[in-house]
């Protein structure tokens, strides 16, 4: 998923918690849905900061020599500025765009 062209607000807002479970039928499931595709975001994100801003890490780093570099600071407010994941995760939820299974109930539903 490309999270930079998200349509996820930036700020919290308030969401209809009951509309929000009707799919999986209990709350804590929602909930655990989006918690765990949040994590997912994150980590995706993370790795791309970290992979941009290795490209301005210098092998011989002094505590004298760190200088500041404008590049490396447009990039992080870029990223400081992109919606948080849990943000985009409700989006993708309520958009539809999330897949979803429960393991246990599938066992129970095969066990007789």
């Amino acid at each position: 998923m490309d999270y930079k062209k998200t349509n996820a607000p930036t700020t919290t807002t308030v969401h209809d918690l009951i509309e929000m479970a009707q799919p999986t039928g209990n709350i804590y499931e929602t909930v655990c849905i989006i918690s765990k595709r949040a994590n997912q975001i994150a980590v995706e994100i993370k790795k791309d900061l970290e992979k941009k801003l290795q490209e301005f890490a210098s092998m011989n780093d002094n505590l004298e020599e760190i200088s500041e570099n404008r590049e490396q600071i447009e990039i992080s407010k870029y990223y400081e500025k992109l919606p948080k994941p849990t943000l985009i995760a409700t989006q993708e939820y309520i958009d539809g765009k999330l897949a979803y299974r429960n393991v246990a109930k599938e066992k129970d539903e095969f066990n007789f």
